[in-house]
């Protein structure tokens, strides 16, 4: 932390700007070495100054640089960027020579992890950043604005203080026995407030229970016995010619995967080779990935071919459908000779749908069934205050069950430090969430996974 950091915080590449961000307590001075314009260590905080970055007299670059004194900065140190102009040679240059004076090439996610170490944000904060950098879709930007806002940092703060209040009364308590008075108020303070806390760690358990694939998205496997359209049915969707087509049985032999967004939600299509018996080695390597992909799919799109009889492989496949299923029959443009009736007595008849992929119009009848099945609108009218990573909701899960552990221990009327150490544990599990408590091994594994500049 005694040092002084830099990176390329833009991609690097052609382009008109690029920035090289500067961290650390000499940030300023090193800069100047290589600055011809004003004295950057003489002007005021949160300023751009032109001039130009020379290596002894030669002219490297035309630049723009910011100065940002500590601590008013995203570090809290002192912080300097240089826009310099896009374009791999010029950057690489600029970055080698404040190398050679004195700064040393940032480690990824560094700088946010400096801004973590000196108290400008916390974990939860830290992880919203990288979730913002790194969201695909309208939905993810906005479940990360709401983690780099604060919003679940403030409430576990909230349940904090609760929890550490009655940890204090129960010190009294313990300090004190002589007052009974003071007991029985601990008792009640704890009754009173451990619903409240569990209500409201149950409520965040919900949401993400609820509203998790907006990160992970929704695993769709096409499958189906060869030639029944599965392959026009992924390329239509994806609006492009991605799988082969053939009348040939068997052309697909391997996985064929693609991504579509519907209302902001990631679709992930996999389309996989047509499941039969077969001798033929190589497709048969096909048929075994189609079934690991339907085992490991949250839905299953099932196709089958209406213009032409149910076949037994079609039953044999139907009956491994064990995910949430959409029978598509396709080919409706052709000639009905598939007779679902009788099979179909136990299946829910709402997920049968009747299409073609001549008609563009008849793929709408997909997505909105896939839109319903995983109740789109529930999850766009979705609280997204509270949704978070999988690092925090499993910490939130373990303070959860803690209370319920405590609410145990009320009924059987434990002694108070007994539930002292309960509540100790629950108060130390929340402060992992936010960053109060941490081992240095989580913070390694947390910020690897960032951007170098960032």
């Amino acid at each position: 932390m005694d040092d002084t950091i830099v990176s390329i915080a833009t991609a690097l590449g052609v382009g008109a700007i690029s920035i090289i961000r500067v961290s650390g307590k000499d940030s300023i001075s090193i800069v100047n070495k290589i600055f011809k314009g004003c004295n950057l260590e003489n002007v005021p905080s949160h300023t751009i100054h032109y001039g130009h970055i020379i290596n002894n007299s030669e002219i490297i670059d035309e630049v723009l640089v910011s100065i940002m004194k500590s601590p008013k900065t995203y570090t809290v140190e002192d912080v300097v960027e240089i826009n310099c102009h896009g374009g791999i040679a010029t950057t690489n240059k600029v970055l080698e020579l404040l190398i050679q004076n004195g700064c040393r090439i940032a480690e990824p996610g560094e700088f946010t992890k400096r801004a973590f170490l000196n108290g400008r944000i916390d974990l939860v904060e830290a992880e919203a950043v990288s979730d913002l950098i790194n969201s695909e879709t309208e939905l993810e930007r906005k479940v990360a604005i709401n983690g780099i806002n604060g919003n679940l940092s403030n409430l576990i703060k909230e349940l904090r203080e609760k929890i550490i209040k009655i940890i204090s009364n129960i010190e009294v308590n313990i300090d004190y026995p002589e007052y009974l008075d003071i007991y029985e108020v601990t008792i009640d303070d704890i009754k009173n407030n451990v619903p409240i806390i569990k209500e409201e760690l149950k409520k965040i358990i919900d949401d993400y229970e609820n509203t998790h694939i907006l990160y992970q998205g929704i695993n769709v496997a096409i499958v189906g016995r060869p030639n029944v359209g599965k392959s026009s049915l992924l390329n239509k969707l994806l609006d492009n010619e991605k799988a082969i087509v053939t009348n040939i049985p068997g052309t697909t032999r391997d996985i064929v995967e693609g991504t579509i967004i519907i209302d902001g939600i990631k679709i992930n299509l996999i389309d996989t080779a047509g499941i039969r018996e077969t001798e033929d080695i190589v497709e048969k390597i096909g048929v075994n990935k189609s079934i690991e992909a339907m085992n490991n799919a949250n839905l299953i799109l099932m196709v089958l071919n209406n213009n032409e009889e149910l076949t037994e492989e079609d039953k044999e496949l139907i009956k491994k459908c064990s995910k949430p299923t959409i029978f598509i029959i396709n080919k409706n443009d052709l000639e009905t000779k598939l007779n679902i009736e009788d099979f179909f007595d136990n299946i829910d008849k709402n997920n049968i749908i009747s299409i073609n992929t001549v008609d563009n119009k008849e793929i709408d009848k997909v997505k909105n069934k896939i839109k319903e099945l995983f109740h789109f609108d529930k999850i766009l009218n979705s609280d997204f205050t509270y949704i978070t990573n999988l690092r925090q909701i499993n910490e939130i899960k373990k303070s959860y069950n803690l209370l319920l552990e405590l609410e145990k221990e009320l009924d059987d009327n434990n002694e108070l430090d007994m539930l002292e150490i309960d509540l100790k544990e629950i108060w130390n599990t929340l402060g992992l969430i936010i960053g109060e408590s941490y081992e240095e091994e989580l913070l390694d594994n947390l910020f690897k996974n960032f951007c170098v500049g960032k």
